[in-house]
């Protein structure tokens, strides 16, 4: 188990690396958002993780990854900017 939400969010960022699959991918973004939620974080925290996640996940090369790591990570960027709207309304609200 991470220590720190920064181990969090990078053990995250390598599972959605080597995923299967998008599907995958998206799998282990509801679940570590869910895992968040539960633990009762802050939702100005999570959109803090989401927006270190995607830089994360924006700073992977994709001269150094094969075509299904790509695939799993645009999906997951494009996943994890749906639920960071989502939370930045419900924090406007």
């Amino acid at each position: 188990m991470a220590r720190t939400l920064d181990e969090y969010r990078h053990k995250l960022v390598d599972k959605i690396l080597l995923a299967e699959s998008p599907k995958d991918a998206l799998r282990f973004s509801d679940t570590a958002i869910r895992s968040l939620n539960e633990h009762k974080v802050h939702s100005y925290i999570i959109v803090r993780f989401i927006d270190k996640t995607l830089m994360n996940l924006e700073e992977v090369s994709a001269l150094r990854i094969g075509e299904n790591q790509y695939n799993n990570i645009k999906s997951a960027i494009g996943h994890f900017v749906h639920i960071r709207k989502k939370y930045q309304n419900s924090a406007v609200s």
